[in-house]
Order: C-alpha cells, then structure tokens, then sequence
C-alpha cells in the first residue's frame, strides 16, 4: 500500500513526536530559519510528519522547522500529514529532505547516502551490484539504474563522488559519527576518504580518537601517528622515526621477489651502511 497524503494543512507544533533522528538539530541552521521567517513572515516549506495506527503524529521530515516554531511560540506548522508510510519510505523522505535542501558538512552528506545507498537496495534490490550483474549478462538489465547513478542524477553530482561518500559513511559506527561531529575541526571529504580506506577497526577507532580529540590536524596526519607496533605516538614524530617506520612497513608488505630486486638496486648502499654500523660498534 503507498502512503497517502491526508487533506491536512497544520498540525499542533506539541502533538509532533520526535524520534530517532539521522543528525542532531543545528543551533545556527534553527537560528537562520528564524531569521528568515522573521523577515518573510512564512515558513517556506511544511513539515512531513506520520500518523501511525496509534494515532500519533511523528516527525519524517523539518526537524530545524518544527524546533523553530517551538522557540518561536507557534501553536500550529504548517505540515504535511501521510498515512500507510513504511519505516523505509519515512526515512527516504528524511534523507532526501536534507540532501536537497539542508546545508550539509561532508560528515552527515556521507552518512546519510550510506543510509539512502542502504535503503534504495532494499526498495530496489534488482539495482544491487552482483544482481544487476547477473541480469546484465542475461540481457535483462536495460531498465536497471544504479543506486549511485540514480542518486547521482537526483542531487546533480557526479556517480564518483557518490561512490566516495557512500564508502566513507558505511565505514562509521553510530558512535564514530557522534565523535566527528564533536571534533575541533570540520571533518573533509578527504578525510573521510582516508577513514574509508582502513580496514581495521582498532585503527579506525584510533584516528577518530584523535581528529576528535583534536589531536591531529588530518585522517592522514592521525594514520601517520599510529605506530602499529607500539601504540599511540605522538602527532609530531621524529622524521627519522617516521621515515623508518614507513620503510619498515613497506619491506613487510612487498613479496619476496620484490624483496630481492630491492636489495639488489641498493647492495652497494647497504654495504656501505653496513660497514658504518660495524665501524660504529667496534
């Protein structure tokens, strides 16, 4: 059954329910609709709430909204009302509420397509990458559009750019997202590229510690302090130190053959450097 708008203009501003919500409400975005509706003297755009079978109105959709006309003192919003509204519609709602008309941060723009990208392929699950693969090659996939090219279309930026915030916010735990939302410094696009690319947790949770605690300037600069062998280092290693731990790493990561050629092109170097340690230790 599809949702069904009621024949309803306003609401009660104390009878809307708020539950459960993707970001929390903004001081200054609540602040600026104040402003605006100040000077306008409307509210450009009604809330979208949910009458369920208990008969009680819950918020889909214009939480900044509602927070204003309560700060403002409205009795009534204006608001649009739907029936028979899944979990999943009502959250599609939200996300492409916010996506198109909110000013977003790179953090909650990858959060909420990780969510939608979740959402689509369960409404749409022929649109899923191994699925459409399969019909592809049966010559059944004309009509199938990807979560990435559809929303890409949607909001006018490009697939690539999708596919990066999409991977940047399926790599954030509830409670990684709460700790980059608190940090000193807005978190980039960049660096949640950078978070997206770790596939340990432990280190995950790591570099968010430090961009939230302020601790480093960068995903980048957080990942270049972590020494796995030993822990924590602090953000301003030694470049010795770093340079080591970084030629370290790559000697255990190359195969063997690459191995051989390498100590190949530097057998005179390492000679040399050999016989400076045994000179220094006599």
């Amino acid at each position: 059954m599809a949702p069904t708008l009621m024949q309803i203009e306003k609401v009660a501003v104390s009878e809307v329910l708020v539950r459960n919500r993707m970001r929390p409400v903004s001081d200054a975005g609540v602040k600026s609709l104040i402003a605006s509706v100040t000077e306008t003297g409307v509210m450009k755009d009604a809330i979208h709430v949910r009458k369920k079978k208990d008969g009680k109105l819950y918020l889909i959709a214009g939480a900044h909204r509602l927070e204003a006309a309560r700060l403002m003192g409205w009795d009534e919003i204006p608001a649009k009302v739907w029936t028979d509204a899944t979990d999943d519609w009502a959250r599609l709602m939200e996300i492409d509420d916010n996506l198109a008309g909110a000013e977003m941060n790179a953090l909650d723009t990858a959060i909420f397509l990780a969510a939608r990208k979740q959402i689509y392929e369960r409404l749409h699950p022929e649109t899923r990458q191994h699925v459409a693969g399969g019909l592809a090659r049966q010559g059944l996939a004309n009509d199938i559009v990807s979560f990435a090219a559809a929303t890409a279309e949607k909001f006018g930026i490009s697939q690539r750019h999708v596919e990066r915030m999409v991977a940047a916010g399926r790599a954030l735990g509830p409670d990684q997202t709460a700790a980059l939302r608190a940090a000193p410094r807005p978190v980039t696009l960049k660096d949640l590229t950078e978070i997206a690319k770790i596939c340990a947790a432990t280190e995950r949770y790591d570099v968010v510690r430090l961009l939230a605690a302020g601790e480093a300037k960068s995903a980048a600069q957080a990942r270049r302090a972590l020494d796995p062998a030993r822990g924590i280092q602090s953000p301003f290693m030694d470049p010795v130190e770093e340079a080591h731990a970084g030629l370290l790493k790559l000697w255990k990561r190359a195969p063997m053959e690459a191995r051989r050629r390498f100590t190949a092109d530097i057998a005179t170097d390492m000679h040399k450097l050999l016989d400076d340690l045994e000179g220094h230790s006599a």
